[in-house]
Formats: C-alpha cells, sequence, structure tokens
C-alpha cells in the first residue's frame, strides 16, 4: 500500500469549507430559541429557591433579570449597569439611582437583585461592582455617622485586590456626585434603618439563612443573585443549556418579551423550533392588539406628567381639560406648521428612535414657547386685573410619546428647567426662562425626574438633545 501523500492528508479548501459550515449548524442548533427557553426555565428555578431559602423579595435588574423572575413573585425593578462595573471605568450613575429599591429594602428588610451574564463569566459586573459602589455610597450619605458601612465591600473570587483599591479611591468622588444632586437625604433614611451590605449567590456559590441572619444584625442585606450557571467552555458540551440565556433578545426573540414568555411559557416549550417563529409572531401581535388600553400617567416633577400615547384620548377629555396642556410627541415626521392643534393640544411629529431624539433639539423651542404660553395665561391675567386667581397653581403639562419613558421623559426635563424655578413648580416668567441653565443644574432636575419615574429610560442622544437646547438656545 503506497504511503499517504500530503495531498491526502491535508484537507482541501472545500472540506475546510464544509467543515466551518458544520460547526456553525451546530452552534446554532445549539444556542436555538427552544435551548434558551429550556435555560431560562431552569436557572428561574434556582432563583425562586433562592428567594423561598432567604425569605427575601425579588428585584429584576433589568432587562435580562425580568426573564428568570415569575412576574407573580417580582417585587421591583433595577437598573444598574454592567458598564458602570467594567476594570477602570467604574461608575456611580447620577442618572440611575435606584432610590426606590431603598423602600423594598427597608420594609423586608433586605431583597434580592437577580440578573445573568454571557458564557465565561462567573457574575455579571453589575452585581460584583456596580451594586457594592452604590451600596457603599448610599451609606456614606444616609450614615455618615456609621464607619463600618463606609468600606467598599466586593466578591472576592472575582474582583482581585488590585481592583478593589482602585475603586474605593474613588468612592469620596462619586459621594461627591451624589450630593451635587441634591437628594433629599431625610426623606430617603427614614425608608431604611440600617446601611447596606451587598451578599452574591450563584448555582456555583452557596448562600445559607445562618449567613444572611448574621449580616441582618447590623445591615439590610443586598442579595445579589447570578441566575445562570457558569459555561466554561462552549455550548456544545453542555447538552443545550446556554448561560445567560435570556440577554441579547435582539438576536433570538423575535420579539418576544419576559412578560410574554412567563404568560405563555408551556406553549413555548412544547413547540417544535421550527414553528416558534411563527407562534412568537402570533402572541406579540396578539399583545398589542390587546395592549391598547389606556396607559397610566406619571408624575414626574410638579405640573408635569408623562405617559404613552395610548393616553392622549383620556387626557384631552378630562373634565379638567382646561387645566391640563397635552403634548403628543408621535413617531412621523410631520411640518411645524401643523403641530399646534389648539391652545391645548400639540402633536410634535419627530418621527422614530435616534431620529426621533436627534429632532427633538430643533422642536424643543416651539414646545418651550407653546406650553409658556399655556402656563403664563392666569399669570398674565391675574397682573393686568392685579388680583391672584390662583388658577395658574392647577395647571398641569402632559407629555406623551411612544414608550412613555423616552422622549417624553426628555421633554419633561426641558420644560422642568425653561418654565419652573423650583421643585414647587413657581412659574419661571418670560425673561428668565432662558437663565441659569448648566449641567449641574440639569442633573440635579434629572435626579428629580429619575426618583419620581425610576422606570424612565431617556435616551442618551434624547438628553443631548436637551442639554444642547438649554445650554445653547442663543445660539
Amino acid at each position: 500500500m503506497p504511503a499517504p501523500t500530503l495531498a491526502d492528508i491535508v484537507f482541501s479548501e472545500q472540506a475546510n469549507h464544509n467543515f466551518s459550515k458544520i460547526l456553525g449548524d451546530l452552534k446554532k442548533s445549539n444556542l436555538s430559541i427552544t435551548n434558551r427557553l429550556k435555560s431560562i426555565q431552569h436557572d428561574a428555578a434556582f432563583v425562586h429557591e433562592v428567594a423561598d431559602v432567604l425569605g427575601l423579595p425579588l428585584v429584576a435588574n433589568e432587562r435580562c433579570g425580568s426573564w428568570y423572575i415569575d412576574p407573580q413573585l417580582k417585587r421591583s425593578s433595577a437598573y444598574f449597569k454592567s458598564t458602570d462595573g467594567h476594570t477602570g471605568q467604574w461608575k456611580f450613575s447620577t442618572r440611575r439611582l435606584n432610590f426606590h429599591l431603598l423602600e423594598v429594602i427597608g420594609r423586608n428588610d433586605g431583597c434580592i437583585i437577580v440578573d445573568s451574564t454571557r458564557r465565561g463569566k462567573r457574575m455579571p459586573d453589575a452585581l460584583s461592582k456596580t451594586i457594592p459602589i452604590w451600596c457603599t455610597v448610599l451609606n456614606q450619605a444616609l450614615f455618615p455617622s456609621h464607619p463600618e458601612s463606609h468600606t467598599l465591600h466586593v466578591p472576592p473570587t472575582v474582583v482581585s485586590s488590585s481592583e478593589h483599591s482602585q475603586m474605593s479611591s474613588r468612592l469620596p468622588f462619586f459621594l461627591s456626585s451624589l450630593l451635587a444632586l441634591q437628594p433629599d437625604i431625610p426623606s430617603l433614611r427614614q425608608n431604611i434603618q440600617k446601611p447596606l451590605r451587598p451578599l452574591w449567590v450563584t448555582p456555583d456559590d452557596e448562600l445559607t439563612p445562618e449567613m444572611v441572619d448574621e449580616i441582618k444584625v447590623s445591615f439590610h442585606p443586598v442579595v445579589c443573585c447570578t441566575s445562570s450557571r457558569r459555561v466554561v467552555g462552549t455550548e456544545m458540551s453542555e447538552e443545550g443549556y446556554i448561560q445567560g440565556a435570556g440577554d441579547d433578545t435582539e438576536n433570538w426573540a423575535h420579539g418576544l418579551t419576559a412578560p410574554l414568555f412567563w404568560a405563555n411559557q408551556r406553549q413555548l416549550l412544547e413547540t417544535p423550533e421550527g414553528d416558534l417563529p411563527g407562534l412568537i409572531e402570533m402572541l406579540v401581535a396578539n399583545s398589542e392588539a390587546g395592549g391598547q388600553a389606556v396607559g397610566e400617567l406619571k408624575r414626574v416633577a410638579p405640573r408635569l406628567l408623562v405617559g404613552a400615547l395610548s393616553a392622549e384620548e383620556k387626557a384631552l377629555t378630562s373634565s379638567s381639560q382646561e387645566n391640563i396642556c397635552v403634548v403628543s410627541l408621535v413617531p412621523k415626521t410631520t411640518e411645524k406648521e401643523t403641530w399646534e392643534k389648539s391652545k391645548r393640544h400639540m402633536e410634535v411629529g419627530l418621527g422614530k428612535s435616534k431620529t426621533a431624539s436627534r429632532f427633538l433639539r430643533e422642536a424643543l423651542p416651539s414646545i418651550c414657547d407653546f406650553v409658556s404660553r399655556f402656563l403664563q395665561e392666569c399669570a398674565d391675567a391675574d397682573a393686568e386685573t392685579g388680583t391672584s386667581t390662583g388658577k395658574d397653581a392647577n395647571k398641569e403639562i402632559v407629555l406623551l410619546c411612544e414608550s412613555g419613558r423616552d422622549l417624553s421623559v426628555g421633554v419633561a426635563l426641558a420644560l422642568y428647567c425653561w418654565c419652573f424655578v423650583d421643585s414647587a413648580g413657581t412659574v419661571r416668567s418670560a425673561a428668565d426662562q432662558g437663565q441659569n441653565h448648566n449641567k449641574a443644574s440639569i442633573r440635579v432636575k434629572l435626579g428629580h425626574i429619575m426618583t419620581a419615574f425610576p422606570d424612565a429610560n431617556p435616551s442618551r442622544s434624547t438628553l443631548q438633545s436637551v442639554n444642547s437646547f438649554l445650554m445653547d438656545w442663543r445660539n
């Protein structure tokens, strides 16, 4: 038998191509929708077990955390970004303050914050670093005479001593950035009786009730729960299990959301993979068709309310409509000349997503002028007669956008700065409207809004448009 030649041993280019295709197909099959949903179900069982054992309420760190919590067991949502915990990029967010969690923590002597992370990591940076920074900075602000609580605590198996030292050195700056927002410290302090202390639990690391009870003697425990088991190799070695399966939903979920998954869990898990995209499309369409109920309005500051466009008709036909001004930010572009529908209603066509956020800068002068005229009506009448009717004190502005959380919140911030002197809702005079707008003052009022409406989510481009308008309006 002749010895094999080099050509017999080395794979041809076509063979290599086939190999790559086979490996790609295997990876795709392991990352299927079915495997993701089964992995989420598996991880959720662990999360619910932790809650049962520790007896603490579950809080989802959005967006990922909600996939792992049955909506009936979910007490609240949190917004801690992993990017604020990335090495060298540590940050205390002055936009996502998460003050609303203090009430949950105080009432229940602690809470469990749930999140997950991608393959290979033990826990997400949001749990290992962002939340510990948050706990420590709040301890320093709310318990200045409790030095024991001012030390940063991080999981030693995840965060090195060197990184811990670097993070600790930035704490004074983080505290200063919080205090610059002028938060109502006494009011926040009333929510909790003890300082906060982060603890950690993962499928690979045990946390017993006895350990938590020991902490409870002096602290409110903030348990950071990583829902997913760590996968060191590839998913192909895990028999379909996917670490952090609920992440990156834009790449696999076809519009499926965590609430829809939990509402239709059995049907989804029993449906063959090939039929899942069609089923999900149907569930999403049915949800949207049945989701046209009137949205709830959220008060984000005195006189200012925000909500989704579904609340427009109710706001316009309210029994107190004479005292209500409605600004609707619709997802289509329209000419400026068509925006004013009446003295009480403005419909601003900005378009969708990032386009809308960019166009907002050009629309804000018109919006602020429209609302200012509405607010000044009674004030001008009182000035002419030399009397005070008090009618202007009842005037409110309703701001609506598609989500109820982005553009409407950005416009609320602009109006809060432009039209009002203080947090009591005192209306600025026309001559004073363009005065004293800087990053610090804008940040303080954004902090007020985010504290009043934690689910608000103004995009970076929306906030950039607001800042640009307020600080550069004369140019």
